[in-house]
């Protein structure tokens, strides 16, 4: 399939997170996270500010990446990611979104070609702007409230400490590896690679 896309753009990586400085290294900037570790790993800066979001080109295998870290906060992180997809006309297959997901524990990587949202608000708002749940996700354990009462929000925006914001960097540049394995390998080699682990 042959995808004519203005400026050669033909995969964008939606990386979720709320932006500013109070949420950085909080569970729900875990795909910030990963941006930022793919960005280190490709040699290239997200900080070109299009589409309601920080961008940044990369190349990998021959494929041309848009790399985004929508501005927006989570709850309207489509309108970001549908706004450059429309612009690219890139079918929902190749928009790659990262985010955190609390059913899996801290570390953890889980690769899907779609799905629902999971009760996650940034994947709720992609599906509402994309208009599908058809498009492929990496999703990163950030472990689960220590209790049932916990309130999810206080847990989500809450830093890791110590042990765990060690294994989150690892975790985060992990999912980076996936990105680029996704992208270059396909969703198979991806899921059997990284989904275990």
């Amino acid at each position: 399939m042959l995808f004519h896309t203005s400026g050669g753009v033909s995969w964008l990586v939606v990386f979720l997170g709320n932006p500013g400085p109070r949420y950085e290294g909080t569970r729900h900037n875990a795909g910030f996270m990963a941006g930022d570790a793919l960005a280190k790993k490709l040699g290239v800066a997200v900080n070109r500010a299009r589409f309601k979001a920080l961008t940044g080109q990369a190349a990998v295998g021959g494929e041309q990446l848009l790399l985004m870290k929508p501005q927006t906060f989570m709850n309207l992180s489509g309108e970001a990611a549908a706004q450059a997809a429309r612009f690219y006309k890139l079918p929902p297959e190749r928009v790659l979104v990262v985010s955190d997901e609390i059913s899996l524990p801290l570390g953890r990587l889980r690769i899907r070609r779609s799905g629902s949202a999971g009760g996650h608000n940034g994947l709720k708002s992609l599906i509402a702007c994309l208009g599908t749940d058809q498009f492929p996700r990496i999703r990163i354990g950030v472990g689960a409230p220590p209790h049932p009462d916990y309130d999810m929000a206080d847990w989500v925006l809450s830093s890791f400490k110590n042990q765990d914001a060690e294994d989150m960097a690892a975790a985060a540049r992990r999912a980076a590896d996936a990105v680029v394995c996704y992208i270059t390998e396909g969703a198979d080699a991806a899921m059997n690679k990284y989904n275990n682990k």
